[in-house]
């Protein structure tokens, strides 16, 4: 059934809409305890006024460092109502981390939670906020105050800000998988353009969603909280991943859609009872980010679900590319789908001029839902357009003739060897088709000869232990003599950023260290 959804201007936008008109439908889940959107939305309110109160107003901004739970929602929400900011902060983070983002992003509050498992939150809030002098920090649970983290002020009645959809709603810093991260300036326009694309995508009314990802990622922000409330599902708050948690949380709360990135989808099917348990509420599995594996790719169609791949981007919010609603396996882990017909997409050469089908380039785009800007740092915003306005995504795929994007690396990873252009994600894909094989990261380290070669790091599936030199002779196969990796290095785990892409800067470290 297809799904057409209003548009409003803010996401807060849509939970007021919910609350009027679903008021006792599921809108949260977290440990066992559900919220209304009726109830939402007064917990909404209720931290939008004490927020007011405490001075937060239009464009200010406010940093929420927090796993994911209510209070995280609830102060985005809050934050969208009165204007401000929002800028999410990943508890995984060491000190330096969240200083480069307090640093760049320049909050005018902090909510935190007063500590996370075994870590003591309060020294590096209090450490903050003197030395980037912000205002002042407040406990983001109910409590009493702590160290430099006080209780917010007592709840005021407040005017809701008219936002306007190209209004900055939120600074989403990049991943950092090839050098520092930046501050992309998200607008409302583009979350809800983001949230309602997909949403319609998946064609399902009020799904109810599981969100174990990191707050501070676009992805936790527009593909699982923004779908999940333009559509009036119920969002499934997870603070940490738990593969069988997640199997026995489809039976009992009848989850619909499981969006996540490959990672978690293969531990959830690797799962001992993956097979016997009731997963007749599950309609689509969705992932983006890397490719899933073809025999996780077999292990959720078995189960008679519809499977969904995408591919975007911070910079973009919304997806470039989906696959359509029967693709097979071969295009479901070969490609990410189809360009999305709302956007404007082109792959051009090194001179940014469009190519023909069929030949590599880079990903380009052009939409109003674009991020504004990376902030305070206008040369990087501009290096990121060509001169004719298109945003350069760094990615370098091929479009079939079929219409789907074959993507086969990011520019700034290529490898430089001999003359030739060697793009890694090629090569991994060409491994990961290999018996044994779970995992493969390819990264370029220097070479006398070569200038650069490639180096194969490869996570064996369980009780499995590849050959190297039997890889190296399946590469050879199928790949250019100068793609095949120059060594093959079997490593238990893969290092990961905390959104579950692979730290390939630290692979390079770990390459030149080895070398």
């Amino acid at each position: 059934m297809a799904l057409e959804l209003p548009r409003f201007t803010t996401l807060a936008d849509y939970l007021d809409y919910y609350a009027a008109e679903t008021p006792d439908a599921d809108a949260v889940w977290h440990a066992g305890t559900t919220l209304s959107y009726a109830e939402l939305a007064h917990r909404v309110d209720l931290v939008a006024g004490s927020l007011a109160a405490s001075g937060l107003t239009a464009g200010d901004r406010v940093a929420v460092l927090s796993t994911p739970r209510p209070e995280f929602l609830v102060t985005l929400l809050a934050a969208f109502k009165l204007g401000a900011v929002w800028v999410g902060l990943n508890p995984r983070y060491t000190y330096r981390e969240l200083a480069h983002v307090i640093s760049e992003s320049e909050p005018r509050l902090i909510l935190s939670l007063p500590n996370i498992d075994d870590r003591d939150l309060e020294p590096d809030i209090a450490r903050l906020t003197g030395e980037f002098a912000i205002e002042r920090a407040f406990r983001l649970d109910a409590g009493e105050p702590v160290g430099a983290l006080g209780t917010l002020p007592e709840s005021r009645p407040f005017a809701p800000h008219a936002s306007k959809p190209l209004d900055p709603a939120t600074i989403v810093f990049t991943s950092g998988s090839s050098g520092a991260p930046k501050g992309a300036v998200l607008s409302h326009r583009g979350l809800v353009y983001a949230s309602c694309v997909e949403s319609e995508a998946i064609g399902i009314a009020a799904p109810r969603v599981p969100c174990n990802l990191p707050i501070n990622h676009v992805a936790c922000l527009a593909d699982l909280t923004g779908t999940t409330l333009v559509a009036g599902g119920m969002l499934a708050l997870l603070e940490r991943f738990d593969p069988a948690e997640i199997v026995d949380l489809i039976e009992r709360l009848r989850l619909t859609n499981l969006m996540n990135v490959p990672t978690v989808l293969q531990a959830i099917a690797m799962s001992p009872d993956f097979g016997e348990r009731d997963l007749s509420s599950l309609r689509v599995v969705s992932w983006g980010g890397a490719p899933l594996p073809a025999e996780i790719i077999r292990a959720y169609r078995a189960r008679g679900i519809r499977l969904l791949t995408v591919y975007g981007m911070t910079e973009t919010i919304a997806s470039i590319t989906f696959t359509g609603e029967h693709a097979d396996d071969e295009v479901l882990s070969q490609t990410v789908g189809a360009f999305d017909p709302g956007m404007r997409v082109r792959l051009a050469d090194e001179q940014d001029r469009e190519i023909a089908t069929g030949e590599q380039g880079e990903v380009q785009v052009q939409h109003d839902g674009l991020f504004l800007e990376y902030f305070g740092r206008p040369e990087a915003t501009a290096a990121a357009y060509t001169s004719d306005g298109w945003f350069k995504t760094g990615d370098v795929g091929v479009l079939r003739a079929d219409g789907n994007l074959r993507l086969v690396g990011r520019r700034s990873e290529m490898i430089k060897s001999g003359g030739y252009n060697v793009y890694p994600r090629e090569i991994e894909l060409c491994i990961e088709r290999l018996d044994g094989v779970a995992l493969a990261a390819v990264i370029g380290r220097p070479d006398a000869t070569f200038g650069e070669v490639a180096v194969a790091y490869v996570m064996p599936e369980p009780d499995a232990a590849p050959d190297p030199e039997d890889l190296r002779a399946r590469c050879r196969e199928d790949l250019a003599n100068y793609k095949v990796p120059k060594e093959f290095v079997l490593v238990d785990a893969l290092p990961l950023l905390p959104v579950g892409k692979v730290d390939k800067q630290q692979l390079k470290r770990r390459a030149m260290g080895a070398a």
